[in-house]
């Protein structure tokens, strides 16, 4: 297995830069409040299908913005079974925060 390089600043910055995704990034923040209802564990992330039905975009467009956050680094993804969760990476993000506070 390879190890991959982490995302550049810019392509965390455009992946942050759609309304959608910032808001889907910030639901999972706290999960239980913006996403209720789930069956399993907040521990293990969110169930794309619970991010969907927040949203008010089609399950096509959540899941591109959910592939962008995940390619950014900002997100993780897990499968179990037949389900994907997702959660925030924190350490990514404040790496990001960081890099970004070096930067500017």
């Amino acid at each position: 297995m390879t190890m991959q390089s982490p995302p550049a600043l810019d392509e965390i910055l455009k992946a942050l830069a759609n309304p959608a995704r910032l808001s889907i990034l910030r639901g999972l923040r706290d999960p239980a409040k913006h996403f209720p209802g789930q069956d399993h564990p907040y521990e293990w992330g969110v169930c794309a299908q619970k991010i969907e039905s927040a949203c008010t975009l089609s399950q096509s467009t959540v899941s591109g913005h959910l592939a962008i956050l995940h390619q950014a680094g900002l997100i993780t993804a897990k499968k179990c079974g037949q389900f994907v969760f997702y959660q925030r990476d924190e350490a990514a993000i404040a790496e990001f925060l960081t890099l970004l506070k070096a930067q500017l």
